[in-house]
């Protein structure tokens, strides 16, 4: 559905109700474009001036920070709102951006308004950072980051070089100090190439179902290399097939697990295959697998129910979650491209913390995989030197994770965690937050 709505301004009128501590509002990044942000003030006694404020960007594409990242990740409270123990918010301000535009409470008036690329969202973002700093100009001397998940850590690798290019040139005044890929679908290739080794050494497939899956990641690096990405699209589409067929349904979110939500999503199609029933073309199958998960009953009651109540400023045509499929649509194109080189360039031009973490678990964007394009980095090689270290946490007070730091090169190995992190291993992502933001605020 698009929306022949009145056109908000570029930064619309604060909104009356809202509780001390936060804030929220929507700005006009393009003509019938209109992106939503939340912001929380840190609940750390220090106080959110001499705290970090964290932008958080959602994966899918099309997924919703201001809801599943907020409620189901890291946000002060769960989808029960009940108050999470581990949220990143006692030690630094969370600003969570419905992005590209189209995702959660985001939307557009007409379907050319979808953001197509990184690039293009890269823009819309600039523009919501550029509002949101003139109307709360505290914010552009506190120190910045930017923390993702899953196509949100590819969003970030492309954001992050515009952000800084646009310090640079006088366009925006921020602290920014780093950002971190979580989980990233950096580069496809590497990531679908590296499913059926993981899957094989994990114990998920015997050999046959191991080249199974390697004839069908093969069949992508071939059309990604021959520039065809429509149909690299559609070769992933069917990989992910392959991979439901040989394992029987196992979870691309957490390898220990079949028949979760990302499966029960799909029941309601009255398919009696667990993870894969047949979708009439490869985008639809896609959807299924990767934005149902982002949007399950629970949370989208509570987003289209109470909170939108809380809101107050949510057009009465919009749905949370309304256009995310068509926000997936109209990024395609852009799925199977690599953004390797950019981060490789923010490495050796700039001075941000470069962070990469993953999710013991997880397959869709596996460890396996990371650690391949890592290794293509310049600064794989020096890298490769420095000592990796066991560290514990609350919840794990033998082996949390594993940490290896390199000039502004940070690596995290998250255990017991598959491709949500913050809510596989809350207080391991929390402590890595904490050790990223360390020497700003020891």
């Amino acid at each position: 559905m698009f929306l022949p709505l009145v056109v908000f301004s570029f930064s619309t009128k604060h909104n009356e109700n809202e509780t001390p501590g936060e804030s929220w509002d929507y700005v006009t990044v393009r003509p019938k474009a209109h992106m939503f942000y939340w912001l929380y003030e840190t609940t750390h006694e220090s106080g959110y001036k001499k705290r970090p404020l964290i932008l958080w960007l959602q994966g899918g594409p099309g997924g919703s920070s201001t809801g599943f990242g907020n409620f189901g990740e890291l946000g002060p409270l769960d989808v029960n709102l009940k108050p999470r123990d581990t949220t990143w918010l006692q030690t630094a301000s969370l600003l969570f951006i419905d992005n590209p535009v189209g995702a959660g409470y985001s939307y557009v008036e007409d379907k050319t308004a979808f953001a197509k690329n990184v690039a293009e969202l890269s823009a819309d973002l600039l523009a919501v950072m550029q509002a949101f700093v003139k109307k709360y100009p505290d914010f552009q001397a506190i120190p910045f980051y930017i923390f993702s998940e899953s196509y949100g850590g590819k969003m970030t690798a492309a954001f992050s070089d515009v952000l800084y290019e646009a310090i640079q040139d006088g366009k925006i005044e921020m602290n920014f100090q780093g950002f971190a890929m979580g989980d990233s679908w950096i580069s496809p290739v590497d990531s679908t190439n590296s499913w059926g080794p993981y899957l094989y050494a994990t114990s998920n497939v015997d050999d046959a179902g191991l080249a199974s899956i390697q004839a069908a990641a093969k069949t992508i690096e071939r059309l990604v290399m021959e520039g065809k990405f429509t149909e690299a699209t559609e070769a992933w589409d069917r990989a992910e097939g392959v991979v439901g067929d040989v394992t029987q349904g196992v979870s691309f979110y957490n390898i220990l697990k079949w028949g979760s939500d990302d499966a029960k999503s799909r029941q309601d199609e009255s398919q009696t295959l667990l993870f894969y029933p047949e979708a009439k073309n490869a985008i639809e199958g896609l959807k299924r697998r990767h934005l149902k998960p982002l949007h399950n009953d629970d949370l989208s009651a509570l987003m289209n129910g109470p909170i939108r109540e809380k809101l107050k400023i949510i057009p009465s045509n919009v749905t949370w979650g309304g256009q995310s499929g068509a926000v997936f649509e109209a990024m395609s194109e852009d799925f199977m491209k690599n953004v390797t080189s950019t981060v490789n360039k923010l490495i050796n031009t700039t001075p941000l913390k470069v962070v990469v973490y993953e999710g013991q678990l997880d397959l869709i964007c596996d460890t396996l995989g990371a650690e391949m394009w890592f290794k293509r980095l310049d600064i794989a090689a020096s890298f490769k030197t420095a000592k990796r270290t066991l560290k514990s946490c609350k919840s794990h007070p033998i082996a949390c994770y594993y940490q290896k730091v390199f000039r502004n090169v940070q690596f995290y190995w998250i255990l017991e965690a598959g491709h949500m992190v913050p809510a596989d291993n809350g207080y391991g992502a929390l402590d890595m937050v904490n050790n990223v933001i360390s020497q700003e605020f020891a």
